[in-house]
């Protein structure tokens, strides 16, 4: 592929935007963006990614490299900075904002709400209800550290599932401990406690400080040992009592991460007693097509559009853009998950509202979030 590189000396401020991430996941923000006027200016790390033909200008720089995409944004000069879905993306994406005087976090809540270590201890401080969890570089650490289980292994700086476990033991915690650390951008892990209870998101657009709920979402998983999400419903069925404490927990936590500005992700479990803990909070709009799509077909929000508006220094506008129905995504696992899809295609296309990402050879080789084979939204059974 011929990428597009684009070096503009001097150029208007008003409508060139800055897209952090060109994956299938930010195909949504770089249509919106376009059809919203803007142009769009993608940085990525090239990989014959789809984004990559679909931004007006797209500049083979990694989403880890803030310093060059931040030059180039200058010789651009960009109004807003932004990406959907990518925890990766969220540090460049607001050290270029404050760099550059435009709407975003500070560093110090792209550290906390990237990091689950720094999460956690803010968490704790801000009387956060969340799991008890312990900072490990290596497994002979385990040791010293006290903890119940079942426990949960995790890195400290990923996301997808990537390098989660389930352990019963220390000893078992040890002989996946170098695996999970690897795993991590900073070679760090945490133990944490196990929490029993369905799972959860929630999504939120936040705007100077205020925040506006949009939808909580059932997540379904694959369980142990990876925890991969298989599917989600949208809006979720809880009752209007649990709901209410729901925005209570997360617009504190959102406080306490100092999230103001933009979207974010918040994964919680709801055990038998109602009991509320807060897993991770990511100031992204959840993946897996929760932001892009979910959230749009069942509140008739243009959650991506807000997004959009908000780095752009604007409110989020809350008008409709569609009539509300139930909605769920489907991810496929399986040989039987792709032969229910096709036959869905066949007997009841209508019910079938979108197709994603489609990658059938992965059936078989399947270890985490990023490499399913496949995805597709329909109306709720």
């Amino acid at each position: 592929m011929q990428h597009r590189l684009v070096v503009l000396e001097t150029a208007p401020k008003g409508n060139n935007l800055a897209i952090i991430g060109a994956s299938y996941l930010q195909v949504p923000l770089i249509k919106k963006a376009k059809e919203m006027g803007y142009t769009t200016h993608v940085f990525a790390w090239a990989a014959n990614d789809v984004g990559e033909a679909e931004a007006d200008h797209f500049y083979p720089i990694s989403i880890l490299e803030k310093e060059q995409i931040l030059e180039k944004c200058r010789e651009i000069g960009v109004c807003g900075i932004c990406s959907i879905a990518s925890d990766l993306a969220v540090i460049t994406v607001n050290y270029v904002a404050n760099e550059l005087g435009l709407q975003g976090n500070s560093m110090d809540s792209a550290f906390m709400s990237t990091n689950k270590h720094l999460m956690r201890i803010a968490f704790e401080k801000g009387g956060v209800p969340s799991p008890k969890s312990f900072l490990f570089t290596d497994s002979s650490q385990l040791d010293k550290i006290s903890i119940s289980f079942p426990a949960i292994v995790k890195p400290t700086d990923r996301s997808g599932s990537r390098g989660i476990y389930k352990v019963y033991s220390i000893e078992e915690a040890k002989k996946i401990a170098n695996n999970t650390i690897e795993q991590s951008l900073e070679h760090k892990a945490l133990i944490e406690e196990f929490v029993d209870g369905q799972e959860y998101s929630v999504e939120y657009i936040s705007y100077q400080g205020k925040h506006h709920f949009l939808a909580m979402t059932k997540k379904y998983t694959t369980g142990v040992p990876h925890f991969i999400e298989t599917g989600h419903l949208e809006p979720a069925p809880v009752s209007a009592l649990e709901l209410g404490k729901t925005k209570t927990i997360v617009e504190n936590a959102l406080n306490v991460l100092e999230i103001k500005n933009g979207a974010s992700h918040s994964e919680i479990k709801i055990d038998e007693e109602g009991k509320i803990r807060i897993i991770e909070i990511g100031a992204r709009m959840g993946g897996d097509c929760i932001g892009s799509d979910l959230v749009r077909y069942s509140t008739g929000y243009d959650y991506v559009k807000m997004v959009i508006q908000v780095a752009c220094g604007e409110e989020p506008d809350f008008t409709k853009v569609c009539d509300p129905m139930a909605v769920e995504s489907v991810f496929i696992m399986s040989q039987n998950d792709l032969d229910t899809f096709n036959q869905l295609r066949i007997k009841d296309p209508d019910t079938i509202l979108r197709v994603a990402d489609m990658h059938p050879e992965n059936i078989g080789h399947i270890t985490d979030s990023s490499n399913r084979a496949g995805c597709y939204i329909r109306k709720a059974q």
